[in-house]
């Protein structure tokens, strides 16, 4: 047996035995723990990921606008490229709308992500873009810009509501009961960008802070209720500095709570190397759950063997090229590209048809994803 082949199997022994034992629920692995989880995983990589065919979490999930077909087709072409992950948004109005439904659906999703060999992590609330959320058929892309019709969740009446956390309670507890112990989910991301103030391109939303400080730690606590045999993690994005004496409020508890750290960079490859060595202190393994903003700087050739030099779990936004047109940079929304595309795609891996947007982007996860860990062939 290998050396490689004794130490995962020995960590696989491990995480079993930390595991057997833990009556009702669980608390936040210790270092050992997540360290012991990450050894049994190969080196992970992929995108976030909605179908071509959805503007939103909302239609990618409704009943309506379901599409397993293309799901199917997607992440066929995932798998050809090297990726075994992805990051996929969940919505509590999906919950509230149909429970069983939308439990099935994620099943559904679960089954054809196994058939490629993708283990997704689910992220269950997110605060970026529209705070207005709203069920049914979703607006058609706004012309030239950049994800135009992304939403919120919770949305910000259920966010400054305090009577409506019970609802969120029972959509945290069921979902993440229902897969909390499927092997097919490689985890699940509490909260993405918890402290994000949409840009600039919605409404300012009054306190959203304080409303959010007070609920992430419920909402970890929600999950962790579920004893999930995967770990929960929430991103740190957009600070200099994530030393334990210079986090802000959010922050601490985003790394405070979560099993396994994770951030988001969209930076030059300098500032991505100086995050990941800030966050190595904390002992935990990373993932990077935002990167590739080929504009700004954040590249698959720059940035994707530092992560693998470092062991860092890599998903840049976005994969196929589609309605959510996060191939366009973010200051479409002041300046929309109607009369011409930007010189250079912002996010994206794939065309619509699933060719490469550029074969030597493709060419290097295929070749990272099949290089041990740690190397950079």
């Amino acid at each position: 047996m290998s050396k490689r082949s004794s130490v995962q199997v020995a960590a696989a022994a491990l995480l079993v035995l930390l595991l057997q034992g833990t009556a009702g629920a669980r608390e936040r692995w210790t270092v050992a723990q997540a360290n012991a989880w990450y050894e049994t995983q190969p080196w992970r990589v992929g995108s976030n990921y909605v179908p071509a065919t959805a503007i939103n979490e909302l239609q990618m999930w409704q009943a309506e606008t379901f599409e397993p077909a293309t799901i199917d087709r997607e992440l066929g072409w995932a798998q050809a490229i090297g990726m075994n992950t992805m990051r996929v948004f969940l919505h509590n109005l999906l919950f509230d709308q149909d429970p069983a439904g939308f439990v099935k659906r994620m099943d559904t999703f679960l089954g054809i992500a196994a058939k490629h060999n993708i283990k997704p992590l689910f992220v269950l609330f997110d605060s970026c873009w529209d705070p207005e959320p709203r069920l049914g058929p979703q607006h058609p892309p706004i012309p030239g810009v950049h994800n135009s019709g992304w939403v919120q969740a919770p949305g910000r009446e259920s966010l400054e509501d305090e009577s409506s956390y019970p609802k969120l309670r029972a959509y945290v507890e069921a979902v993440v009961g229902a897969f909390a112990k499927d092997e097919r989910v490689l985890g699940w991301d509490v909260w993405n960008e918890p402290d994000n103030d949409a840009m600039g391109t919605y409404p300012a939303e009054p306190n959203k802070d304080q409303y959010v400080e007070r609920l992430l730690p419920q909402v970890f606590e929600w999950a962790r209720a579920e004893s999930p045999i995967q770990p929960l993690t929430s991103g740190v994005h957009d600070h200099d500095d994530w030393s334990i004496d210079k986090l802000a409020p959010i922050e601490r508890i985003q790394i405070e709570q979560s099993d396994v750290t994770s951030f988001h960079d969209y930076n030059w490859p300098e500032v991505f190397e100086r995050r990941i060595l800030q966050l190595r202190k904390y002992g935990r393994p990373i993932f990077c759950t935002e990167f590739m903003a080929r504009g700004n700087g954040s590249t698959f050739d720059l940035s994707l063997p530092i992560g693998k030099r470092y062991n860092v779990a890599m998903i840049n936004w976005g994969f196929v090229d589609g309605k959510t047109q996060t191939r366009l940079p973010w200051d479409s929304w002041r300046r929309p590209y109607t009369r011409e595309q930007p010189a250079l795609w912002f996010h994206e891996v794939l065309h619509t048809d699933g060719t490469p947007y550029r074969q030597a982007e493709t060419d290097l996860i295929l070749r990272l994803s099949r290089a041990p860990r740690g190397v950079v062939p």
